[in-house]
């Protein structure tokens, strides 16, 4: 029988201008620090909180998608950092969702969140915390300008 494993799993996005052109930033370690994946992606030109939601969109593709290497189980934690305030507490239940298209980014986190066999929270830092997950945003944005 083998171990479940947990992971931890910075998110980050941001536009510049908002709108403007935008980038998401990833970066997914085993819970013992280890890196797994880092991702650095640029999304089109959407506001900032539109590319944090995709951010952890690209997080949640990134699980589905090495779900068997990954190891997880019913006992599994999966935990989601980020220093997003507003998509910390919508996506937690704590703050109502009234636009539409981050409604439609609810309704696709909670699809994935069911098809990945593990405990899932969503935890907000502060933004000194989260500087990996920045760093990939702004490179991605660099290569823009």
């Amino acid at each position: 029988m083998s171990l479940s494993a947990n992971y931890l799993i910075f998110t980050d996005g941001g536009a510049s201008g908002n709108p403007g052109p935008a980038a998401g930033g990833v970066i997914i370690k085993t819970e013992k620090g280890q890196v797994l994946a880092k991702i650095s992606k640029l999304i089109g030109n959407t506001t900032n909180n539109d590319a944090e939601y995709r951010a952890l969109i690209s997080a949640l593709e990134y699980l589905l998608a090495n779900r068997q290497k990954l190891n997880t189980t019913s006992q599994s934690e999966i935990n989601f950092y980020s220093d997003s305030n507003l998509m910390v507490n919508q996506v937690n239940g704590l703050y109502k969702v009234k636009n539409s298209r981050l409604r439609e980014f609810i309704y696709r986190i909670r699809e994935m969140e069911m098809q990945i066999s593990a405990n899932i929270y969503y935890r907000l830092i502060p933004r000194e915390k989260n500087q990996e997950a920045d760093a990939l945003v702004n490179e991605a944005l660099d290569k823009m300008f």
